[in-house]
């Protein structure tokens, strides 16, 4: 694949990189688990092969070859040759077809899977790109004009797919069959983001947690990958008592000082310092994801038996859609 323009910060993701924070090195990788892992099913991709992640803004792709892709995550108005194009399922596309994105009209991120992934060097057990140490996905870097992708080798069942729908003329071709794009819809409220109680949640004033479930945060654009910075009411401790650095994880929502909480997200640090308000829900992390600076959000305290329960129907739903995939696909 060859990019003719870049777009916004555009790299070579997985799910990241594991087994290396002792040494500092941070976990990394895509930022919308989910969106990447449908991509990759919607593929027929086996295990957690590498997709593009890109941010607002798109890049403009010529396909080198003949390829089977998925275009999962937020809508950033996607076009195969000038045509608008559906996501959220597979899509044969043939040599020399332009893959270009427009707006963004929703969400705020989007993932283009390619079935057998995208073929880079395997550092420290993960293909992602890591922009502060600049080592991982394709040189340590976000894309750039005239860069050449190459894709690695198609899994059985994605040949199955790609041989269905390749005998066509037309540039690309779309499966009539496709992923439900609402994964999160037993939370159909965009702007609620459902938590557990942190380690240091009781450390806070009552009015503080009144403050943190009952009020709106805005997301500020001192935002990025490491992680989200809101505005709101302050919150405050009881008592300011100084704390020791503990591992953190994504969605670890921590609250310095200044009384704002931070969301933190895939490049976070291994380990932080200030006190944990709280730890959103992993069913949640997809819509955290894709939230836009200045969207407004209000955290919903839920137990963690809900959280567990959530997530596991949320797997289940996931496990049906690859078996509803191996049944078409017999």
């Amino acid at each position: 694949m060859k990019i003719i323009k870049p777009g916004l910060q555009v790299t070579i993701q997985d799910t990241g990189r594991f087994g290396y924070q002792r040494y500092g090195v941070i976990v990394n990788g895509v930022m919308d688990q989910l969106a990447h892992r449908i991509g990759n099913i919607l593929v027929g991709n086996i295990g957690d092969e590498a997709s593009l992640e890109m941010t607002m803004k798109g890049p403009e792709i010529e396909f080198e070859e003949d390829a089977l892709i998925s275009l999962t995550g937020g809508d950033l108005s996607a076009t195969l040759n000038g045509q608008s194009v559906k996501r959220w399922r597979p899509i044969y596309v043939k040599a020399g077809t332009v893959l270009k994105y427009g707006a963004c009209a929703s969400g705020c991120r989007g993932y283009l899977t390619v079935a057998g992934g995208i073929d880079v060097p395997v550092i420290m057990g993960s293909r992602s790109t890591y922009l502060r140490a600049e080592f991982g996905g394709y040189e340590g870097r976000a894309l750039k004009s005239g860069d050449q992708l190459k894709i690695g080798k198609r899994s059985d069942q994605s040949k199955k797919i790609f041989d269905q729908l390749a005998h066509t003329d037309q540039p690309f071709v779309e499966s009539d069959w496709f992923s439900a794009s609402d994964w999160g819809s037993e939370n159909t409220d965009q702007h609620v983001i459902r938590f557990i109680p942190g380690r240091e949640w009781s450390d806070f004033t009552e009015e503080s947690q009144r403050l943190f479930t009952e009020t709106e945060f805005q997301l500020t654009p001192q935002s990025d990958r490491m992680g989200y910075r809101f505005n709101g009411e302050r919150l405050e401790r009881s008592e300011q008592v100084e704390m020791i650095s503990e591992a953190v994880t994504f969605g670890t929502v921590q609250v310095p000082s200044e009384g704002n909480p931070i969301i933190l997200l895939a490049d976070r640090q291994t380990a932080g310092g200030y006190p944990k308000i709280a730890q959103i829900a992993s069913v949640d992390f997809s819509k955290v994801a894709q939230l836009k600076p200045g969207e407004k959000v209000r955290f919903k305290k839920i137990t963690h038996q809900e959280a567990e329960q959530l997530l596991l129907e949320q797997e289940q739903n996931i496990q049906q859609l690859e078996q509803g995939i191996s049944l078409k696909l017999r």
